[in-house]
């Protein structure tokens, strides 16, 4: 564990000597402004998601809401944190624009598909509960796929049919059905491929995700596989 916590402040000492001095303008300036961000950005917990470099944003201009499968509790079912950030992100900060962001190979994602897996997580098996009708749609989708030849992964669907109900769960909160109402808030959802670097965004009242740019260039011997189910 002494290791571990002497990584970190490796990092703290490098942040401190390399990327603080040069931005330390910006960071300053930070300390004194009240925030002001743009963005609410509602990502998966994955460790491999960094919302920041993702969008190439500068201190400041993304609210970060992080929790297991980038869900979004319809309001009133689990009122808690979740809730509260959005809440306070669109009622108190003024968010012009909603994220919520999936990505391929999501554990939570399997996890659905694969429930013995989180059989000794009771927390984790309730929490899941506000994804159940994403997976219900997936297979049906999936399944149809299959049937007219067309290649398709199951994980792949979910994954998407996840996000697209948590943007439906989105809009019963008050706060935003309030800000759309009034033309102060948009929303979108994206899905981000971790191996590519590739993004895909579906606008809100659409259900296709289109591809933002090119994703990075990777030689072949490297580039990952997806999983098919």
């Amino acid at each position: 564990m002494d290791e571990i916590l002497e990584q970190l402040r490796a990092g703290v000492r490098r942040f401190q000597a390399e990327v603080y001095p040069p931005q330390a303008t910006v960071y300053a300036q930070a300390a004194v402004e009240k925030q002001s961000p743009h963005t609410l950005f509602i990502a998966c917990a994955d460790s491999r998601i960094d919302p920041v470099a993702i969008t190439n944003s500068s201190t400041g201009q993304i609210f970060v809401a992080r929790n297991i499968g980038n869900l979004v509790p319809a309001y009133g079912e689990m009122l808690g944190g979740v809730s509260a950030v959005i809440e306070f992100a669109v009622g108190s900060l003024g968010v012009q624009h909603i994220v919520i962001c999936g990505h391929l190979n999501c554990g939570a994602m399997q996890a659905l598909l694969e429930p013995e897996s989180i059989a000794k997580m009771p927390t984790v098996q309730r929490w899941m509960h506000n994804a159940h009708a994403a997976l219900s749609v997936a297979e049906i989708l999936h399944q149809r796929a299959v049937q007219n030849g067309v290649p398709s992964s199951l994980i792949e669907v979910l994954t998407e049919q996840n996000v697209l109900l948590q943007m439906q769960h989105l809009k019963t909160h008050p706060s935003v059905a309030g800000a759309m109402a009034k033309g102060q808030l948009t929303i979108s959802g994206w899905v981000y491929n971790i191996g590519t670097g590739e993004v895909r965004i579906a606008l809100d009242g659409r259900s296709s995700f289109e591809p933002v740019g090119s994703p990075a260039s990777i030689p072949a011997s490297i580039h990952p596989v997806s999983s098919r189910h």
